[in-house]
């Protein structure tokens, strides 16, 4: 298992990050989810960063959180018993990057990150035959380092899985990160 901790004085150490890429309705967040189910059962504690095009909100108008947002707070920690949320507003200024929203995730073994096709981090590209685009993203991508489809794909020099061997697919990302298979 990965280790955050570190010494009094020294930045903690990132965990390390795998990508889920591909077109819209490649069956990224299918994949996803199944990596942090497989992963979680190894016994690896997973985070994940999901980058969405459109503007989202999880607040709901009228809540006292959502009052506080709109009042001005420039982030509103929403808590319970069971969980709790950070909401960052942005408003004019730009998109954080993917290094910001890195580090400020808790400790955990691993980061899947979905989305963030321009990012360096190594990433597998997803691929269906229902995507209505179906361009690769590995030839003009140095960081796809595989592919997982749902169908027969041309050899491009990458490691090849079906989008459903969740085992083989979970291995070879630790295998390319140096996590161990299972934890403990």
């Amino acid at each position: 298992m990965t280790s955050t901790r570190t010494h009094p004085g020294t930045a903690p150490r990132m965990p390390p990050v795998f990508g889920i890429t591909g077109w819209k309705n490649s069956g990224k967040t299918t994949l996803t989810e199944r990596l942090v189910t497989e992963f979680t059962a190894r016994g690896l504690r997973v985070s994940t960063v999901k980058h969405a095009h459109h503007g989202f909100d999880i607040d709901r108008t009228g809540t006292d959180s959502h009052r506080h947002r709109s009042a001005g707070a420039a982030e509103v920690a929403l808590v319970t018993g069971a969980r709790w949320a950070l909401m960052h507003e942005v408003r004019d200024g730009p998109e954080p990057t993917l290094d910001a929203v890195l580090s400020r995730l808790g400790p955990c073994d691993l980061v899947l990150v979905e989305g963030f096709k321009r990012e360096p981090q190594p990433k597998i590209e997803c691929r269906r035959t229902a995507t209505r685009d179906r361009a690769p993203i590995a030839p003009g991508d140095p960081s796809v380092v595989a592919i997982a489809a749902d169908h027969p794909v041309s050899d491009e020099g990458l490691r090849l899985f079906g989008l459903d061997d969740i085992p083989a697919i979970a291995d070879f990302i630790a295998e390319t990160l140096g996590l161990p298979r299972t934890a403990g």
